[in-house]
This record gives C-alpha cells, sequence and structure tokens, in this order.
C-alpha cells in the first residue's frame, strides 16, 4: 500500500490551512502554520496567486482528502458510494468519511491524530460490538459500542490522548460510558456538528466536470 513518507507538515503548508496531523502539535505555538506558513518548496513564498476554478475545487478535494489520510482512489470509491445515496452528495460524502473507524478512534480521544488512530487500529487495540477490529476504513454505524481492549489500556499513547482530549468537546453523534474505555455511537453524523472547514459543493462541482 502507497504511503506518504516525508514531514505531514508540508501538506497543512501547502493548503494554507491546519489539517491536524500531528496531534497535540497542531495545537501550540510549534504548529508550521504558526511558524512558517507558505508554500513548500525550494520557491516556497508567502503570496498564493490566484487559482482558477478548477483550482480552487482541485484544492479542496485535496484538504479534505488530507485531512482524512485516504488515498486518492479510496477518495473517488467514496464519492461514488456518496453520489448513489439520497441527500447532498458533499454531505453524504464527509458523512462517510466521519464514520471510518479510524476517525472515530480520533474524535473520541483514544488518540492524538488520524494517523496514530489509524495505527492503533491495525495493531488490534479496539473491540467493535465485542469483537476486535483492525480495518481503520471499517465504517461504524449507530449503535456501534467501541471499547479498548483490556491489555491495551495502560498503553501511554492511549492515555496521554485521553489526557489531552479531555479538553475537547465530544461530537453529539459520539458517547463516552462512565468507563472512559467504553463508548458508542448514538446517530449518524451531521454537517451540523462536524468541525470541518470545507465546501463540499466545490468537490462536488471537481467531480463534475
Amino acid at each position: 500500500m502507497a504511503r506518504y513518507t516525508e514531514a505531514v507538515c508540508r501538506k497543512c503548508r501547502r493548503e494554507g490551512m491546519k489539517l491536524f496531523l500531528k496531534g497535540s502539535r497542531c495545537y501550540s505555538p510549534k504548529c508550521a502554520i504558526e511558524k512558517r506558513n507558505m508554500i513548500p518548496g525550494q520557491h516556497g513564498h508567502t503570496k498564493r496567486g490566484k487559482l482558477s476554478d478548477y483550482g480552487v475545487q482541485l484544492r479542496e478535494k485535496q484538504r479534505l482528502r488530507r485531512i482524512y489520510g485516504v488515498l486518492e482512489k479510496q477518495f473517488e470509491n467514496y464519492y461514488e458510494r456518496a453520489a448513489r445515496q439520497k441527500g447532498v452528495t458533499g454531505e453524504n460524502l464527509i458523512k462517510l468519511l466521519e464514520r471510518r473507524l479510524d476517525n472515530i478512534i480520533f474524535r473520541l480521544g483514544y488518540a492524538l491524530s488520524r494517523a496514530q488512530a489509524r495505527q492503533l487500529v491495525t495493531h488490534r487495540h479496539f473491540k467493535i460490538n465485542g469483537h476486535i477490529v483492525n480495518v481503520p476504513s471499517y465504517l461504524a454505524k449507530p449503535g456501534d459500542e467501541i471499547e479498548v481492549i483490556e491489555k491495551s489500556r495502560d498503553m501511554v499513547p492511549i492515555k496521554a490522548a485521553l489526557e489531552v482530549s479531555s479538553e475537547r468537546v465530544l461530537p453529539l453523534w459520539l458517547q463516552r460510558g462512565e468507563d472512559v474505555f467504553k463508548s458508542k455511537i448514538i446517530a449518524e453524523p451531521t454537517r451540523e456538528n462536524m468541525d470541518i472547514q470545507i465546501d463540499d459543493s466545490l468537490i462536488t462541482e471537481y467531480y463534475s466536470r
């Protein structure tokens, strides 16, 4: 499987916005956007030229794809699936991406970033409805119960993430139980309660060319 091996902060600088790819660093003064908000490369500069309509659509698509950390072909498949569903295609697309298990683990505060969540899922640290699931792209649904397996509850990365995320507001469609290591999906994600600053209509326009 293809894997991005360069500094992920370059992605944020390329898009000119925080994509929250490095966990707690993104909330600190060390964030690349705070320190050096310029296009990466030898001739990077702070001023960004005016983009064509196609360029604006492409950048919006790239931003959303990079936020969730999916490959190009995966993203196209999500879009095609969203287009077949009832409702607004762009909103359906973001809802599908939100339902990915790695994103949910991140949202619940068990990981500092989606990349870390993806690794934790792959290494079999979580159960859904009592069964271990190690597929980051697994699409969870309302009613699913998610828990950290017992032998992983003392792991430093998970405990550190929970400590940091205790200050974040949990999305309304997720619920953490009295036992912090057990959570539940109580509803479908909605566009209104997502903190993704993306114009999904531009992505629809991009694929409708």
